[in-house]
């Protein structure tokens, strides 16, 4: 058991899955538990796409966590990971997000390591006119960068700071490796676009967002408004057998489109809004389905987005107790035709901070964190479709946001109350 996991040991959870206690969004405390538990810990984390190191001498930098991290091809055309950390002073090896290079150089002192993470030459290391520099017991073997477990799934590529981290295999399950292969299976994506929203919000509830298919129609007018999602198409929920991971799709139904629910609930989806450009919701079948939508996560930070035609990665960096990053890249395929590019292109509106189905989860959890503020001894409660973290035929459920809390307090460590 970890340091940072003894600490934790002391809180309380609630036993009921369906009762989150809002300290868990506020707590600095818990926020640095997080970094070792969870991001440190046996887990993995996307970290970039292979198709974004086509040639040997490519680099992505990046994060698990707050960890910056370094992911190049080498010149035999492997992939390697390491920390993106100096090991003389700690500075970073490698500046910018994505780049080419022979090898990479310090800025500070210039000690220099190659593209799978190895301390190759030290400046002046042995001084100059027979003084200074390094003792005749230094070894560069035993200074180079921590490298990390890597794995690659249909071209997403994981990493894990722990070596104990299970095969990536059973850590996600045949379910929601079935559900990667229906996205990116015998596809070569080609990147369409990045950037990066920042979120005046805790990491977690963005992930609670993304895992909450109860509230996509209700709070995005767009969806319902021109018939992309309602909850009463056909659709469901998968959740991974360890609560990690989840999938919630839907397909598009005519007759769900004419239905009452949505006026029944008296929901302002049912508006008078008429799109200028009626072709932008225009599309093709993505893989040779009905199935229209899938959100797709995998515990702790990674989201695979299918909405339409409109294909993207994201992944969600916390950068503070209530500051997040969230970095999109936008996808097509090498085998797409120009109108199915065009498609794609006019679809990329739909997502993103001024998107028109997800602007509106840019601001909700800052909503949250504003409201919860001086409430850190109440809690939230997720019991739509009952108490379980299981797959559902229905989507007016919030299994996965309790199979998401389910590995998370475990993982923390914190103590669970006894039922009373």
């Amino acid at each position: 058991m970890s340091e940072a996991t003894t600490t934790m040991a002391a809180r309380e959870w609630p036993q009921a899955l369906s009762k989150v206690p809002y300290w868990v969004f506020q707590d600095a405390e818990v926020y640095r538990a997080e970094q070792q538990n969870i991001f440190h810990g046996p887990f993995w984390s996307y970290l970039c796409l292979e198709a974004e190191l086509g040639e040997p001498g490519d680099y992505c930098a990046t994060f698990i966590g707050e960890q910056p991290v370094l992911v190049t091809r080498d010149f035999d055309g492997e992939i390697y990971a390491f920390e993106n950390r100096c090991a003389h002073r700690g500075s970073l090896i490698a500046m910018d997000h994505y780049g080419h290079a022979k090898d990479f150089t310090c800025v500070y002192h210039a000690w220099t390591y190659n593209l799978q993470g190895d301390l190759t030459g030290v400046a002046f290391e042995e001084g100059i006119n027979g003084k200074g520099g390094m003792g005749s017991d230094f070894c560069k073997r035993a200074h180079s960068p921590r490298r990390l477990r890597l794995a690659n799934v249909h071209g997403l590529i994981f990493g894990s700071l722990d070596n104990d981290v299970p095969d990536i295999e059973d850590y996600l399950g045949q379910e929601i490796l079935d559900r990667i292969e229906r996205v990116l299976g015998g596809r070569k994506p080609v990147v369409l676009g990045r950037f990066t929203q920042n979120l005046p919000n805790n990491w977690k509830l963005y992930i609670e967002n993304v895992k909450d298919s109860y509230h996509a129609s209700i709070l995005h007018l767009f969806f319902t408004t021109f018939g992309l999602n309602k909850l009463n198409q056909k659709g469901g929920i998968v959740v991974s057998e360890s609560g990690a991971h989840h999938v919630s799709w839907s397909a598009i139904n005519r007759e769900a489109e004419s239905g009452e629910h949505y006026k029944d609930q008296k929901i302002r989806s049912d508006s008078e809004y008429q799109l200028e450009d009626p072709s932008l919701v225009d599309s093709f079948s993505e893989v040779g389905d009905d199935i229209t939508l899938q959100i797709l996560s995998v515990y702790p930070g990674f989201v695979l987005q299918q909405i339409q035609n409109s294909i993207a990665v994201r992944q969600v960096l916390p950068t503070g107790v209530d500051t997040t990053d969230l970095h999109w890249t936008y996808l097509g395929f090498e085998e797409d035709t120009e109108e199915q590019q065009l498609v794609r292109m006019k679809q990329s509106n739909l997502v993103g901070p001024a998107g028109y189905v997800s602007m509106e989860d840019g601001a909700i959890g800052g909503f949250v964190q504003r409201g919860i503020a001086g409430a850190s001894g109440e809690f939230a409660t997720v019991q739509m479709g009952g108490q379980e973290a299981v797959s559902s035929e229905s989507r007016v459920t919030e299994a996965s946001i309790r199979g998401f809390w389910k590995v998370y307090r475990e993982a923390m460590g914190f103590s669970i109350e006894e039922s009373k």
